[in-house]
């Protein structure tokens, strides 16, 4: 594990494999930096990947209110680390994440976005959710904050989510239940989509046939509304990181 830190004083993990050109790992939801590491070990081959856990999560620090800004400076340090420059992988909400970054004007090479979830949508009700979930994880409540994001956001049906409560991972989605706030407010940010015309880099939207048809369609959106975008859905690919799947497009892409 290596650290940088970001503009605002806060302490960001990561860990770096490989050796080539670099690539840093932008996670989602429920995610920190060894959420990437099967993916990061493919890729090492040729690259140099860096993965990091965002500000809240795993051996990162935090700061006592959230901002995209802050998270924007975080990945600008790990991209300092990097050498200055670093093609970017962003996954879910990660994927926006990125987006953001790349319109804000970050030094990004090549913007590689998996499964992007859909911004600002009003039928979402995004700004509900942050609230709701910030109301939650402030009463102490995060057991019901990690199922509200299940069942609200991501449309796992009741049933099922009663079934995770007791998988072995639960703990560990309570411990992140406070950066889904992170994510929600990210989701909810309507500038993101707004920036796309700004955003220049080569850019590759991808999403999985076995997905949701939402990802397919927020891909080809994507595709269409980037200067430098265009799209694939991998066969057989679902929402969850599959690197016999994603590691030859990413690759390909990459190598440009």
């Amino acid at each position: 594990m290596k650290k940088t830190t970001s503009r605002d004083g806060t302490t960001i993990a990561f860990d770096q494999t490989g050796h080539g050109a670099p690539v840093i790992l932008v996670m989602g939801a429920f995610n920190d930096r060894t959420t990437g590491a099967p993916l990061s070990a493919y890729l090492a081959r040729r690259f140099t990947v860096l993965a990091y856990d965002r500000r809240g999560r795993g051996d990162s620090g935090d700061a006592a209110t959230y901002a995209i800004d802050r998270e924007i400076e975080d990945l600008d340090a790990v991209i300092q680390a990097a050498g200055g420059a670093a093609a970017v992988f962003g996954y879910s909400s990660g994927a926006l994440l990125a987006l953001a970054a790349a319109a804000r004007g970050l030094a990004i090479t090549r913007l590689a976005l998996y499964e992007a979830p859909p911004t600002g949508a009003p039928s979402a009700q995004p700004a509900e959710h942050v609230q709701a979930l910030a109301s939650l994880v402030a009463a102490g409540r995060r057991g019901d904050a990690v199922e509200y994001f299940q069942r609200r956001m991501v449309g796992i049906p009741d049933e099922v989510v009663a079934q995770l409560r007791h998988a072995p991972f639960r703990p560990a989605l309570e411990a992140m239940a406070h950066t889904l706030v992170y994510d929600a407010t990210i989701v909810a940010d309507e500038r993101i989509t707004a920036a796309l015309a700004e955003i220049r880099q080569p850019t590759l939207a991808i999403a999985g046939d076995a997905s949701a048809p939402v990802m397919r369609q927020v891909a080809e959106t994507l595709a269409a509304r980037l200067p430098g975008g265009r799209r694939v859905t991998i066969e057989g690919a679902t929402h969850h990181i599959e690197p016999a799947l994603l590691g030859p497009v990413l690759e390909r892409f990459l190598d440009g």
